[in-house]
């Protein structure tokens, strides 16, 4: 039996789920679509050597709370990169990414500032056509029209004012943005209301997508893209942060959090094409600000909620006892055969008033 293996069954058995059955953007711009690849009965090419210890951004990787009550100017510039890494052991894959990982870099701002963008494709991407959509811009495209770089071209910018408060996702929106989005390209604009948002004692920053490769899950070699597996929306694997049980103690390690301890979870869901049921097993979402709306008030005790693709949702969790809480997407079988898994570890004294496991 492989370690691929051995790690997936340690994972399911970790989940607490033993029994379980094992368009926005520019389309009107011109495009130079990527060549699909000819079928092969070869088999798997040999996994290549990785440019990155780890295509999982950092969960703590987030910009601090607004604490400003004026308008600022924000300079931000956003870069293309092609990173080869593994999806999990012995598996790579390239990935196309805003800035080296998945997802791609928060942005962070008050409602009213002002953003200049500065979108950069270095020569090595500069064959077919990239942009960026931000959920968060009144504009052509969300920004995407103007951000268009064709082959040749190296940078575009624009400015926009952040006009809605609310948590709201970015992609790459060329006409074949499903397969860009599905390697990697998307991340989260958090627009805070004037008021900013309520202190928590921990935040993290999920994305989830899908992998749609020319391999099996687990099958070790290097995994191309496959777009016909895309179009019957048939992914190899449904990951978080681009990593197969990639924020978990066998991956790059867990989420951290202490007993009376808060967090605020940021979850944005790429895609292409998959909604995802977010729930955190162990725990409830106390507070649950559906589709990112900052506004209303939130919903309260919320288990599993809808995540629709191009969406960031916002949910916090209290910590009254030790142990592992474990973020899923409730469709199963992509937490069992898919990879669709992350950890908090949760350290502390024990309440057996509130949960005990050895009751006499």
């Amino acid at each position: 039996m492989t370690q691929n293996r051995l790690n997936r069954r340690t994972f399911v058995k970790g989940a607490g789920i033993t029994g379980i059955a094992a368009v926005a953007g520019c389309l009107g711009s011109p495009t130079t679509e990527e060549p699909e690849p000819e079928p092969t009965d070869e088999g798997l090419a040999p996994a290549e050597p990785v440019d990155a210890d780890r295509i999982a951004r950092d969960p703590t990787d987030i910009p601090p709370p607004v604490d400003w009550d004026e308008p600022r100017e924000h300079d931000i510039t956003l870069e293309t990169e092609r990173v080869t890494a593994e999806i999990e052991p012995g598996v790579t894959f390239d990935f196309m990414t805003f800035g080296g990982q998945v997802p791609g870099p928060m942005v962070r701002v008050r409602r009213g500032d002002r953003v200049n963008l500065r979108f950069e494709v270095p020569e090595e991407m500069n064959m077919t056509l990239h942009n960026v959509d931000f959920h968060a811009v009144y504009g052509p495209g969300g920004g995407a029209d103007a951000t268009t770089i064709t082959p040749g071209e190296k940078a575009a910018e624009i400015s926009f004012t952040a006009e809605y408060a609310g948590a709201f996702i970015y992609h790459c929106a060329v006409p074949n943005m499903d397969h860009h989005i599905s390697s990697g390209m998307f991340g989260t604009i958090l627009v805070e209301p004037e008021e900013g948002l309520p202190e928590v004692d921990n935040e993290y920053y999920l994305g989830q997508h899908e992998l749609y490769t020319d391999g099996k899950v687990g099958e070790e070699g290097h995994h191309g893209f496959d777009f016909d597996a895309m179009k019957r929306e048939d992914p190899t694997y449904v990951v978080f942060n681009g990593q197969a049980y990639g924020l978990t103690e066998d991956g790059v390690g867990p989420m951290e959090a202490e007993v009376g301890e808060t967090a605020r979870v940021y979850f944005a869901n790429g895609g292409p094409n998959l909604t995802s049921a977010l729930h955190p097993i162990g725990n409830v979402w106390s507070n649950y600000y559906r589709d990112g709306d900052l506004l209303s008030e939130p919903d309260k005790n919320i288990e599993t909620a809808p995540v629709t693709p191009g969406t960031t949702t916002v949910g916090e969790m209290e910590f009254h006892v030790p142990g592992p809480v474990k973020i899923v997407d409730h469709a199963l079988s992509r937490v069992v055969h898919k990879g669709a898994l992350a950890v908090v570890d949760v350290q502390g004294e024990e309440n057996p008033e509130i949960y005990d496991e050895d009751p006499q």
